[in-house]
């Protein structure tokens, strides 16, 4: 282990909660802090690929890894994690659990998107407040709450998302300043466009992203260091290159990035709009 490591696990140890560690920057987190040396609790809704991956990182680096089969999109879900979790000595907390819609603000499923807040910010509110308390009292930890470059300015055809981790990034900020003199480090983590099971659920197509590899390191490595982390060159870009830019001009630009990546759905539509068509008159033909 080296001298990084050892002093990170001497910070933020023994255990650490990764939520939404089933698939993409979670996952990857979890894969990190294990090679780390960090015990686990790992938490997502599926159970199967929770314990394939304990497995696996139990096998690997000879570290306890505890599962929870948890849907924190439910407040018997919140429940359930800290309760759970109540006579554990975590000192780290991920909370990379969430998921995103985009679309025409107008077309959006008003269920699905109440789903969105209630994962992307309630969820993330009440966590943050049982686990920071718990490691105030310890007088160390550290709190990784996932934010994103779409968290710095409005995004249409993804507006109700961008709002979700606009919240994620002013509590971060927040929690950064108000916490460290009790001891506990908080990261907003902002990446860009990243490969993972995120982009699939929000029906979005990407060229150019980062994976979620290069996000979990670039994340850690921020931890403790700065406020804000913008893991990826593609991300530092995207903010870099905004921030000079009026509000307005950012609103509008993101949206332009936002329509390429969603002009497929437009596409899809029509061409089922036009498939249906085809079938109604066909049978009226006949």
């Amino acid at each position: 282990m080296t001298r990084q490591r050892e002093r990170f696990l001497q910070r933020y140890g023994p255990r650490a909660l990764v939520t939404g560690a089933s698939s993409g920057i979670g996952r990857e987190i979890a894969v990190q802090l294990a090679a780390a040396g960090f015990d686990l609790v790992l938490v997502a809704r599926r159970e199967t690929l929770l314990r394939e991956l304990a497995t696996d990182l139990t096998g690997r680096h000879q570290v306890d890894v505890r599962v929870l089969a948890l849907d924190l999109a439910l407040d018997a879900g919140v429940q359930k994690l800290t309760a759970a979790t109540a006579g554990t000595d975590i000192g780290l907390y991920v909370a990379a659990a969430g998921f995103g819609t985009s679309g025409p603000f107008l077309h959006a499923d008003l269920d699905q998107e109440r789903a969105m807040l209630r994962l992307n910010c309630d969820a993330v509110l009440t966590t943050s407040l049982v686990f920071g308390r718990r490691m105030a009292e310890r007088g160390r930890g550290g709190i990784v709450l996932m934010s994103s470059v779409v968290g710095f300015q409005g995004m249409p055809n993804a507006a109700h998302y961008a709002a979700t981790k606009a919240y994620v990034q002013t509590l971060a900020e927040a929690l950064h300043v108000e916490l460290r003199p009790r001891g506990v480090d908080v990261l907003a983590a902002a990446p860009g466009p990243t490969h993972s099971g995120f982009t699939e659920r929000a029906d979005m197509r990407m060229g150019r992203a980062l994976s979620a590899r290069a996000v979990a390191q670039g994340t850690l490595a921020a931890l403790g260091r700065r406020p804000t982390a913008l893991p990826g060159l593609l991300s530092r870009v995207l903010k870099d290159s905004l921030a000079p830019l009026p509000r307005r001009t950012r609103v509008r630009i993101m949206g332009s990035v936002m329509a390429g990546m969603t002009g497929h759905q437009h596409t899809d539509t029509a061409t089922k709009e036009n498939a249906t068509k085809e079938t109604a008159t066909k049978e009226t033909a006949e």
